[in-house]
């Protein structure tokens, strides 16, 4: 994109332009900069220029278009450029022109930025206050009187371009007394109107066809990994339920083995109580038989008083029945 902003002194060509530089990423040319620059630098068209912009008049043509040449042919100058400030007479647009066809390069599109001149001395008056308020130093070009005579020169060198580019077709007129941003916003509108520039931005992805057929098929594989799901948790519940049913028949042969053991336990012990027992009486008959032999003579000894002494009794017993049967005798007969 190659633009080239146009207006008198004061207009706001310099802020527009830095705005255009910012969002569309362009470079901006302004013959006001690189002439400041040259006298900044003291290099001998700096000196010349600086004599002339003091007093208020325009740097001589073959000056400013050999700087403006050298500058479109700088690399960042490519991708587009805003010239602020040139041209300033017709033929230094048609130096310009010859330059671009030369470059095989054309102009997009030529900005008229209208104001009205007397609001403009009132805007460098109050700025010129404002400066000197803050101790800042003054441009030589920053005085009411230069002004006027800026705006002079401009009416009468720089306002026939709007008839030049009007003619070719590229003008466009906005009213520069506006806000900043309505000014920001006309040019805009400008700019998009003739395809300009767009702002610098990352570009885009490009969208292809196949995002539909990405987002059916997740929704396909949603639709078909929900029965597969389904089927994953029977099958999985169902392993579950094998798993506790098997744990439940190894317990009951736990618990079957274990009353079981303690079951044999039981017995085993039972029987090695009987089996000592047995043992022990084993171990209980087998004294000497001298000793069986005493014990059951002993017995019998035993059982022969034992019977002796119940004869005896038996015999007491006769012996007082007899006395008794006497008495009775005895005692039926004296009555």
């Amino acid at each position: 994109m190659r633009l080239i902003l146009l207006g008198p002194p004061g207009a706001g060509k310099g802020t527009q332009s830095q705005r255009l530089v910012t969002k569309h990423g362009l470079v901006q040319l302004s013959t006001g900069d690189m002439l400041r620059a040259a006298v900044k630098a003291q290099t001998p068209v700096g000196q010349k220029a600086e004599v002339l912009m003091a007093r208020g008049e325009l740097v001589p043509d073959d000056v400013v278009v050999a700087i403006v040449a050298d500058r479109i042919g700088e690399p960042d100058a490519k991708k587009g450029f805003i010239l602020d400030g040139f041209p300033r007479t017709v033929p230094q647009a048609q130096a310009l022109d010859r330059m671009l066809a030369d470059r095989g390069l054309k102009l997009d599109a030529v900005i008229e930025l209208r104001v009205d001149e007397n609001s403009l001395l009132d805007r460098i008056e109050t700025r010129v206050a404002e400066m000197t308020a803050r101790g800042e130093a003054l441009r030589p070009d920053d005085n009411p009187d230069v002004l006027k005579k800026r705006l002079g020169a401009y009416r009468e060198l720089t306002a026939p371009l709007v008839t030049y580019y009007q003619g070719q077709g590229v003008l466009a007129s906005i009213d520069g007394m506006a806000s900043i941003d309505s000014v920001a916003a006309a040019i805009d509108e400008v700019l998009s109107s003739r395809g300009g520039a767009k702002p610098k931005v990352k570009p885009a992805r490009r969208k292809s066809s196949a995002p539909k057929v990405a987002q059916e098929a997740p929704a396909a594989a949603t639709s078909t990994a929900k029965p597969k799901a389904k089927k994953t948790k029977a099958k999985t519940a169902k392993a579950k339920a094998a798993k506790a049913k098997t744990g439940k028949k190894a317990a009951a042969k736990r618990s079957a083995g274990t009353s079981k053991a303690k079951s044999t336990g039981r017995k085993s012990a039972k029987k090695t109580a009987k089996s000592t027992a047995r043992k022990a009486a084993g171990r209980g008959s087998a004294r000497p038989k001298v000793g069986s032999a005493r014990n059951k003579a002993g017995l019998a000894r035993k059982a022969t008083k034992t019977g002796q002494k119940a004869s005896k009794r038996a015999a007491a017993g006769q012996r007082q029945n007899g006395r008794k049967v006497v008495r009775l005798r005895r005692l039926t007969k004296g009555r």
